[in-house]
């Protein structure tokens, strides 16, 4: 299942925001931040990450009695 999710999403190289000190790897956007002193800002996770981030999404929709549809982090 975890690579079915992984494979919804377009993956570049970047910077994982929840870990910044590793190097770079693949990632996927998720927020842009518009920040008023300075550019914007991508925030951007790795396959860990995304996956962590589906899950509280999963258990968000099971809570809430709603479906759960992977491949909406970045919504």
């Amino acid at each position: 299942m975890d690579s079915e999710i992984l494979s919804l999403y377009t993956w570049t190289p970047g910077v994982c925001f929840r870990h910044p000190e590793l190097s770079e790897t693949d990632t996927v956007k998720v927020k842009t931040l518009h920040p008023r002193s300075s550019p914007d800002q991508d925030l951007r996770v790795c396959r860990r990450c995304l996956l962590a981030l589906e899950a509280i999404r999963r258990a968000a929709a099971e809570g809430a009695g709603d479906v759960y549809e992977p491949g909406h982090v970045a919504e």
